[in-house]
């Protein structure tokens, strides 16, 4: 906490120490005061709430949705070198392309609204949890593997008893990229299409000329993708201490 202290002091220091020097006018950048109250009075009449609420429902329907389906087929294909060999190509022509890159087709096929975005995020999560799950089921102890079979274990039980628990630490590393890479193109999903959530914000006070409330949505962003990182952090620990393992 006391770091934390420290640095927002330096960056509000630095960030007026900018306006002085570069001698910018309010309507070009906000000083911090004027932000700060633009922070007021969007918690103060509650569209805050309202915007960060929508957006953490998609973020949460979207992410969660991509880990539990990346995280399963990342333990199948881990376990099945071939069938992996052939798909792999076609994740890696995939993988690099945007998800917004596929937004007119998800607004054609999906329409408007909550479900775009949460495409978006799912598949912004999707591909670092596959990779890291299938990596971390290539790196397991060969002896854990021997193990089940001694123990006469099935493979559906091997994978949720043996591996998962085994592969976990690495797979927590494609968790935290994949809450990074989500969070940034949930915004970006909702500057397009969406008439709501932190993105929306964003965008309507832009055209607005407000950019005092511009900046204040760009800190809400980053203050809750820091959150989101940290509840990633606390889940792997959780997780480690369950199952005697370190993250």
């Amino acid at each position: 906490m006391k770091y934390f202290t420290i640095a927002f002091i330096l960056v509000l220091v630095v960030w007026q120490l900018v306006i002085w020097i570069g001698g910018y006018p309010e309507a070009l950048l906000p000083p911090p005061l004027a932000v700060g109250k633009g922070i007021v009075a969007l918690v103060s009449d509650g569209t805050l709430f309202t915007h960060v609420q929508i957006s953490m429902f998609r973020f949460l329907s979207g992410y969660l949705t991509a880990v539990v389906v990346a995280v399963v087929l990342g333990l199948i294909l881990g376990r099945s070198p071939k069938v992996w060999a052939i798909v792999d190509p076609v994740i890696q022509v995939l993988r690099p392309v945007a998800p917004v890159a596929w937004a007119p087709f998800i607004v054609l096929w999906f329409g408007i609204g909550n479900m775009p975005a949460i495409v978006i995020i799912f598949i912004a999560a999707f591909f670092p949890v596959l990779l890291s799950t299938v990596s971390a089921v290539k790196k397991i102890d060969p002896t854990y593997l021997k193990i089940a079979e001694n123990l006469e274990m099935k493979q559906p039980a091997q994978l949720f008893k043996i591996i998962f628990p085994a592969a976990f630490p690495y797979i927590a590393n494609g968790l935290h990229i994949a809450v990074g890479t989500a969070w940034i193109f949930l915004v970006a999903g909702e500057m397009i299409g969406a008439q709501s959530g932190l993105g929306y914000l964003i965008i309507d006070s832009r055209n607005a000329l407000d950019l005092d409330l511009v900046l204040a949505g760009i800190i809400f962003i980053g203050v809750l993708g820091l959150l989101l990182d940290k509840a990633i952090g606390l889940f792997e620990r959780w997780v480690g201490r369950q199952w005697g393992v370190q993250g």
